[in-house]
């Protein structure tokens, strides 16, 4: 084995360990790479499975892997009673584009502020300039978009947490990447 490369796992990820760093299929270094960052899937998965909070460089390092990154977009959904203009700095900072939009309060109490669209919609526009769409979020709503990119040629991988994936989502991705504290502050 070449330095720089992984075994390859199996495309059903039915042997793939806790920890996935050292068995992911061999990077390319000329691929490009566009990352979308459902960013509320994230923030809860990670509070509510290790009372952490997301380590934003270190998830664009472990996507890229020496690749070339055409893009990485982080989805945030805003409440007027949370100021996110720090968290949002940070993210630019860090290299990501932010694209934020305002929860919306429904007639009967209830919300709703997600980005499923917003994602589908920015991965299609860029799709014919990337190899690898690397979708970060475990929301199953995303298994077709994953399977309009695998019938277009793209490499989809998708990032998650352990139990906050759907199977769906896990099994038609390309490749899937279990997360695990490597990527979180402390």
């Amino acid at each position: 084995m070449s330095s720089g490369s992984f075994p390859v796992i199996p495309d059903d990820n039915s042997a793939a360990p806790q920890s996935q760093a050292a068995y992911r299929r061999p990077i390319h270094p000329d691929q490009r790479v566009a990352i979308f960052v459902d960013v509320q899937n994230m923030y809860y998965a990670a509070r509510n499975q290790y009372q952490r909070r997301l380590n934003f460089e270190a998830l664009m390092e472990r996507i890229v892997s020496g690749r070339r990154l055409a893009r990485a977009i982080c989805y945030i959904v805003q409440s007027p009673e949370v100021d996110q203009s720090s968290f949002i700095s940070f993210l630019l900072q860090a290299g990501y584009e932010v694209k934020s939009k305002e929860l919306r309060r429904r007639l009967d109490g209830s919300a709703k502020g997600d980005w499923d669209m917003g994602i589908a919609i920015d991965s299609i526009a860029i799709a014919d300039k990337v190899d690898v769409v690397a979708l970060v979020s475990g929301d199953g709503d995303f298994s077709d978009l994953v399977r309009h990119h695998k019938a277009r040629g793209l490499r989809v991988e998708v990032y998650a947490f352990p139990g906050s994936v759907s199977e769906e989502l896990r099994a038609v991705a390309t490749e899937f990447v279990l997360l695990d504290t490597s990527v979180l502050l402390y």
